[in-house]
């Protein structure tokens, strides 16, 4: 996977090109299939911040997970089927807020918007999930940490 190998999401919208960042600064990896491999070089080239929700002027731009294995505080998991996930959003201690990061996707979900998910395997391996949209969020109570987290309904995107 070469670095100048990037897609451009604009307004939820995926339009593939071989350029870098468009006028908006939105980058992606281009020619991805769910499944591929990924250093986190290559992650950062789309997902640019170390924390698991990416946002740029309050519009989500993508999202990491690593399903709660190596970050506990963030037990992601699927849903009754591998095409939705249980997504924690941010906020390590205490209750979570609705920050600008829980905040892009809240708002994403009536954009309608797809972004992609990074799966970290291990230190440095990445897996790429594809595409996914936000369809839902809510603020609930986590027993097991005894504080309120925001909960995002992740659904996976295809064409």
């Amino acid at each position: 996977m070469g670095k100048n190998k990037v897609f451009t999401a604009l307004t939820g919208t995926l339009r593939h090109s071989e350029v870098s960042p468009d006028r908006s600064g939105f980058k992606v990896l281009d020619g991805l299939a769910p499944g591929d491999l990924l250093t986190w070089d290559e992650v950062s080239e789309i997902h640019s911040v170390r924390n698991g929700i990416n946002q740029k002027n309050g519009v989500l731009v993508s999202l990491l997970t690593d399903f709660g294995r190596l970050t506990r505080c963030y037990p992601d998991f699927h849903g009754d089927t591998t095409d939705v996930i249980h997504y924690t959003g941010a906020g390590r201690r205490g209750n979570q807020k609705l920050d600008v990061f829980n905040r892009a996707l809240l708002d994403a979900i009536g954009r309608g918007q797809s972004v992609p998910l990074f799966n970290k395997l291990k230190v440095g391996t990445w897996q790429f999930l594809g595409l996914w949209r936000v369809s839902a969020g809510e603020y609930v109570h986590e027993q097991i940490n005894d504080r309120m987290v925001w909960k995002f309904r992740l659904e996976r995107f295809s064409d």
